[in-house]
């Protein structure tokens, strides 16, 4: 009976690489939009918002 013996530092930086695949990876999820796609949301925002001001039946008053 032999135990498998293990470099603690391998194992240590093996372990650093997956919490920081495991960072990388929800970052992507977060922040990893194309121009255009931001674009496109922008858009769609400011139509929705357009389309939500053309329904008011008073102007909101502006503070000068």
């Amino acid at each position: 009976m032999s135990a498998e013996i293990v470099n603690l530092r391998q194992f240590r930086k093996a372990k650093e690489r997956l919490e920081k695949e495991k960072v990388a990876e929800q970052n992507r999820l977060t922040f990893g939009r194309t121009k255009a796609e931001k674009s496109l949301t922008e858009a769609r925002n400011e139509k929705a918002n357009k389309l939500l001001d053309q329904g008011r039946l008073e102007k909101p008053a502006k503070d000068d």
